[in-house]
């Protein structure tokens, strides 16, 4: 298999595409609730994004952003359905997190939905533990938090 990881930005056209996906999958999964997430998701200005090409097709991506002085929020993971099962979730993920060790930063936190149980146990083979939910997460029920220290 023939990958190559770019560090990139929410203008890349192939994150652009990926997002587009993963809003049409997510409508889906969270019905009735998506509409809440969605305002939280905007790709609009997006300065660390990870783009995970296979055999020069854009296949996954993910994001962070700024959370905090010592934290980053890791967003927008996506994998194309049928690439699922393959661990590159986790490749783009662990590139996320060496770029904001990279950047100085401690940790990732993040928020997922109870419904995807797929992204939860990613988070969790990854090294990510459970927090309180956090901003504007805190008060509900269908948001699960995690946490990750890294090492600098």
């Amino acid at each position: 298999m023939n990958t190559q990881i770019l560090r990139t930005t929410s203008q890349n056209p192939d994150f652009i595409n990926l997002v587009k996906l993963l809003d049409s999958y997510l409508k889906i999964v969270d019905g009735d609730d998506h509409a809440f997430y969605d305002q939280y998701n905007s790709i609009e200005d997006l300065k660390m994004v990870v783009v995970l090409y296979k055999n020069e097709q854009a296949v996954a991506c993910g994001s962070i952003k700024k959370y905090d002085s010592d934290s980053v929020e890791v967003k927008r993971m996506f994998t194309l359905l049928e690439e699922r099962g393959n661990g590159l979730a986790s490749v783009v993920l662990t590139e996320l997190e060496n770029w904001a060790s990279e950047t100085g930063y401690a940790s990732c936190i993040l928020e997922t939905g109870h419904k995807q149980v797929e992204a939860i146990e990613l988070y969790k083979k990854n090294g990510y533990t459970n927090i309180p939910n956090y901003g504007q997460y805190a008060q509900i029920e269908n948001s699960v938090c995690f946490k990750k220290l890294l090492t600098i």
